[in-house]
């Protein structure tokens, strides 16, 4: 797909623009020249470069991950836990095409780190989408941590009981049934388990 034509890219580039409106002539400029460049190198160069904007650095990583240029992993793997949703959901667009057999695994230990549940909504949808053997354990951790009925990060759970539902793997039934009583995370559950007896031996690593 030509770069221009990506919806996740063009809604990115026209957040970013409005980010920096207020920044100087020069920044703009620089912003400019950056979104039109094609040239992997000087992406990489932004991600290595001392003093660079974050704006800039989203934006190489953001090319370098759909070019599969494992150069972007790292950066992408920070952005992924942003405290700006906005700025995870480019980040997990850009992780899921990467292609990287690491991304699996960072996106398990964003997703479990309890201390950063607030942001873990993005890293549980890459886990499902994904479809990695790092998924389905993951989910299944996360969704049992959200069980309490006053659990605050219930959307995060939801996200869980959705993504166990579509990768369809049977050893998610046991959380899946415990969330039906909850009163946020039932509807997600009793869909995912509707889901899961269409196929009712399957695991996702068979």
């Amino acid at each position: 797909m030509d770069i221009a034509r990506d919806p996740e890219f063009c809604s990115m580039i026209d957040r970013l623009r409005d980010e920096i409106q207020g920044d100087s002539e020069a920044a703009l400029a620089d912003f400019e020249e950056l979104v039109a460049t094609r040239d992997e190198s000087e992406f990489a160069r932004v991600l290595t470069a001392p003093g660079q904007p974050l704006w800039a650095r989203e934006i190489a990583s953001f090319r370098l991950g759909l070019a599969g240029d494992a150069r972007a992993f790292e950066a992408l793997v920070l952005l992924l836990n942003h405290r700006d949703p906005e700025r995870c959901v480019s980040a997990a667009y850009a992780l899921a095409r990467l292609g990287d057999p690491r991304t699996a695994r960072a996106a398990a230990a964003l997703a479990t780190n309890e201390l950063r549940v607030a942001y873990a909504l993005l890293p549980v949808r890459l886990l499902a989408d994904l479809r990695a053997p790092e998924s389905v354990p993951a989910l299944m951790t996360v969704l049992e941590r959200r069980l309490k009925a006053d659990d605050p990060h219930w959307r995060v759970g939801v996200a869980c009981a959705e993504g166990l539902g579509a990768l369809g793997d049977v050893r998610a039934r046991p959380v899946l049934e415990a969330a039906i009583p909850h009163p946020r995370l039932g509807p997600a559950a009793r869909t995912a388990l509707g889901r899961l007896a269409d196929q009712p031996t399957r695991r996702l690593a068979d």
